[in-house]
């Protein structure tokens, strides 16, 4: 019906033709700041709000944002962050140079941009002439739905590529008017540019906005009843741009975020059912938000179950009952549905997302669909409600408003579940209790405040929701590993890596156990198998260099321990660790540039001390004479025993030796007697017996020589 969704100069709180013109003007000043006041006041708790889920990979732990280098790599660095959206990593890193890791300013900035994007949303229904546009413009801001997208610091992208969405599609709207208008000339063509590129800065905010050029042509539809050459032809380049990018974005998801495997494996059948169910669901919140949560139950998909047919029968249905009435109802509705169930498309379920592990639906992913839904029934209240002005001018204000307030009261409470980590997770467990990923979650949380008793507690409630849930099993395993529970800890790792072989830090955890088992071998693979899957795991080599050592593969530990130091080149463990690689590969100046690297970074570290006072020992008494240099022990040596304050009889026999290497036998002969006075105060009967055959050596004017291949004699 066209007077439901069809061209219109009124609106339904807004402007109309007999309105005088400088009420309307005044009008068109009070109503965004009116709007804008709104959402500011439906969302004031967020302002106060912390991170929470994801936020720490896009924000507090992301470490593009700390400097210029990571800004190139959010650009030009596929997997330098979770997901390839640059422009709202760029606005992430603007946000950290000004106010760090402070939630405030990332929520306000997010509140903001769904300001704005609620007034451009009003433009473009206003440009196409719908009625209602204020009243769908003030729905869009209020209504609760969005209160994931806003309150969610991760879900900038949507906020932001919404802006850009709406920008493009209301310059190109201003581009079809002028060619229609036969004004082609250079100034209709910029409009057209402009259009392109706010659509390209919509892409690189989040690729759900690559269905604009659908969305832009089934206007056209609705406005002129046909779509002709001349209107498809200017769309190519947005189907173009939008399809390539559409495209990289889910090569990301599947072999960058990992959206494959047993919970993603769905038959073109389930995907249908999953599609037509998800529509049913979105547009059911939309008219009744009732129960709203984080993560909703996830569905269990069966073509053998009859009634699941329903929805997309009934899906079906609508839209053809629609069609075959548009002669007699008008375009309107058709366009409306057409366009909520069009935008959808990326999330119903044929594209694999990594929340689909979790749930098919969320509120987040249909914030830019929601609108045609609700510019549907903006434009069907603003038209009905219109035959009442002249006798009841009120009226409409009083329902509308009635409305609006409901809606902002809904949204102000739904932000206060986002207040913080533990009260999103215990608010989603209270209305989903069947939620997995939240008990694994709020598990996690309570392990890090030094709650274990409880964070076990949820950790076994998540694998009671869900056997397959393999973030559980590991959890539990890890936990039961820190208490000693060596073998529990390895049977829920072991599930965990048979349930998602794709997921490296298991495979990592199941590697430790074995090491510590003894069992070097399996230990090796299984560290192998998490590089496999993340190449840059730094603990990951770190613990394969450990395990070739204790094969005695100095060699391919040495290669590990570098890979490991240059993931991280502060990792003063890691740098020692490289040191005594390639001390025992023979690679002596290499180890020794090792440890003294680890001082510079702390000049404290004992072990690199300890390292160090080890390499003087065999620089001093190595059976290859290659190796030894007595001036170059006498260093290290007397570097590290300064750190021991001359207390430690192993570091000062150490000395000992580097000078009997050096040929300066008194001062071999009196410090190997005072580590022999202080070996024998500590009833070190070993170590007392290798000095005594060092200081007879020392005394005659000979050298300490380690027997070749034996075991060094004075313990590391």
């Amino acid at each position: 019906m066209r007077s439901v969704f069809g061209p219109s100069a009124s609106s339904s709180l807004s402007d109309s033709p007999n309105v005088p013109r400088r009420a309307a003007s005044r009008t068109l000043v009070v109503l965004p700041l009116l709007l804008i006041v709104a959402t500011l006041v439906a969302y004031q708790p967020i302002w106060h709000a912390g991170f929470i889920w994801d936020d720490d990979y896009h924000v507090t732990r992301n470490s593009t944002l700390h400097d210029l280098d990571g800004l190139w790599r959010i650009w030009f660095e596929v997997g330098a962050v979770p997901q390839y959206y640059p422009l709202v990593h760029t606005v992430f890193w603007v946000e950290y140079q000004l106010w760090g890791v402070q939630p405030m300013g990332y929520h306000v900035v997010n509140v903001v941009l769904h300001a704005l994007a609620a007034l451009l949303l009003a433009r473009v229904l206003r440009r196409l002439r719908i009625p209602g546009a204020w009243l769908a413009a003030f729905i869009f801001a209020l209504h609760p739905v969005g209160v994931e997208s806003v309150a969610w610091v991760t879900e900038l992208k949507n906020v932001l590529s919404a802006v850009f969405y709406l920008a493009s599609a209301l310059t190109y709207l201003r581009f079809t008017e002028l060619r229609d208008a036969g004004m082609s000339n250079r100034r209709h063509w910029a409009w057209y540019a402009t259009a392109l590129v706010w659509f390209a800065a919509a892409l690189l905010s989040k690729t759900v906005t690559c269905s604009l050029p659908a969305a832009l042509l089934l206007m056209r539809w609705w406005q002129t009843g046909r779509v002709r050459a001349v209107d498809i032809l200017p769309t190519v380049p947005f189907i173009i741009l939008g399809a390539g990018l559409g495209l990289h974005t889910a090569f990301i998801e599947s072999y960058h975020v990992h959206a494959q495997g047993p919970q993603w494996s769905l038959t073109l059948v389930q995907r249908c059912l999953v599609a037509g169910r998800a529509v049913w669901f979105y547009a059911c919140k939309l008219i009744w938000p009732a129960h709203l949560t984080f993560i909703y139950p996830r569905w269990s998909v069966s073509p053998a179950v009859w009634w699941q047919w329903v929805f997309p029968f009934a899906s079906l249905g609508v839209v053809l009952t629609l069609w075959l009435g548009r002669r007699r109802i008008g375009r309107g509705p058709l366009t409306g549905v057409l366009y909520f169930a069009g935008t959808l498309g990326p999330a119903l379920g044929f594209v694999n997302v990594y929340p689909m592990r979790y749930s098919f639906v969320a509120d987040h992913f249909q914030y830019l669909a929601s609108i045609g839904l609700i510019t549907l029934v903006a434009a069907g209240v603003s038209t009905r409600l219109g035959a009442f002005k002249t006798r009841r001018p009120f009226l409409e204000l009083t329902l509308c408003g009635t409305v609006l307030c409901a809606l902002g009261v809904l949204t102000w409470r739904q932000t206060w579940m986002y207040a913080d980590v533990e009260t999103l997770w215990r608010t989603t467990i209270a209305r989903n209790p069947g939620c997995s990923m939240a008990y694994n979650n709020l598990g996690h949380l309570l392990l890090r405040r030094g709650q274990a008793d409880e964070a076990l507690v949820h950790f076994q409630k998540a694998i009671d929701s869900d056997p397959d849930n393999a973030e559980a099993h590991e959890s539990l395993g890890t936990v039961l590993l820190k208490r000693g529970r060596v073998d529990e800890a390895m049977s829920q790792l072991q599930q965990a890596v048979a349930i998602q072989p794709a997921h490296s830090e298991p495979h990592y955890n199941l590697g430790n156990i074995l090491l510590q088992k003894g069992r070097v071998d399996e230990a090796i693979a299984e560290f192998e198998k998490a590089l496999d899957w993340q190449p840059d795991y730094l603990v990951a080599h770190n613990s394969l260099g450990v395990a070739y050592l204790r094969k005695g593969q100095a060699h391919q530990a040495a290669a590990h321990f570098q890979v490991a130091a240059n993931l991280d080149p502060n990792a003063i463990s890691i740098r020692s660790n490289l040191g005594a690689a390639l001390l025992q590969d023979g690679r002596m100046d290499e180890a020794i540039a090792q440890f003294q690297r680890a001082l510079k970074i702390r000049p404290g570290f004992a072990e690199a001390y300890g390292n160090l006072r080890y390499a003087a020992w065999v620089l001093a008494t190595s059976p290859d004479a290659a190796v030894r240099n007595g001036r170059k022990a006498v260093e290290l040596a007397q570097q590290a025993n300064q750190f021991a304050g001359g207390q430690n009889p192993v570091f000062i026999a150490t000395l000992a030796a580097a000078y009997a290497e050096a040929g300066q036998f008194p001062e071999a002969v009196a410090a190997t007697q005072r580590a022999l006075q202080l070996a024998v105060s500590q009833d070190n009967t070993a170590l007392v017996h290798t000095l005594q055959t060092q200081l007879a050596l020392h005394q005659s004017g000979r050298p300490y020589r380690e027997a070749p291949g034996a075991a060094p004699q004075v313990p590391r």
